[in-house]
């Protein structure tokens, strides 16, 4: 009786569900078009590609910004040194027509000149007009670089 059972199950269910069954080669067909099974070599090389150039892209924006710190670095510690220099003549009582330069041990030379300048404007008055130009420089590398700062400022005639 099992085996009736069994037999008439098995007679049942393959008549039952006979065309709903797909062939083996329509299968294979359905695979081949279906993305469940994983990626194409095709899709996995330019992926790679991509992610390659989005690294480079990205590295070479690290060192750029890199090499602009350093040069901006250089730049804010010529311009303190520069800033201090000027402060330094400002506050000095003999100012003078002169010119003069000097280097420092970290490497940055100082060339200044004070002269008097608008001479027509201020010869009926009891002052003087002084302009005070500095320029630091310094090298990187092979390159000489510079940074100039200039002032002006009011002193009283000498009689």
């Amino acid at each position: 009786m099992m085996n009736k059972m069994t037999r008439g199950i098995d007679n049942t269910e393959h008549r039952r569900y006979s065309f709903f069954t797909v062939s083996p080669l329509r299968r294979f067909a359905g695979s081949l078009n279906s993305k469940a099974g994983g990626f194409t070599l095709l899709e996995i090389l330019v992926t790679l590609a991509l992610i390659g150039i989005a690294i480079t892209v990205i590295l070479q924006l690290f060192s750029s910004n890199l090499r602009a710190l350093s040069v901006s670095r250089d730049y804010v510690s010529a311009a303190i040194r520069a800033e201090a220099k000027m402060r330094e003549i400002l506050e000095g009582t003999d100012l003078t027509e002169k010119s003069w330069s000097e280097v420092t041990d970290e490497g940055y030379r100082f060339d200044a000149a004070i002269t008097e300048t608008l001479k027509e404007r201020t010869e009926n008055l009891q002052v003087r007009m002084l302009e005070i130009a500095l320029t630091v420089q310094w090298s990187e590398g092979l390159k000489t670089k510079f940074l100039t700062l200039k002032t002006l400022k009011v002193v009283i005639k000498r009689i």
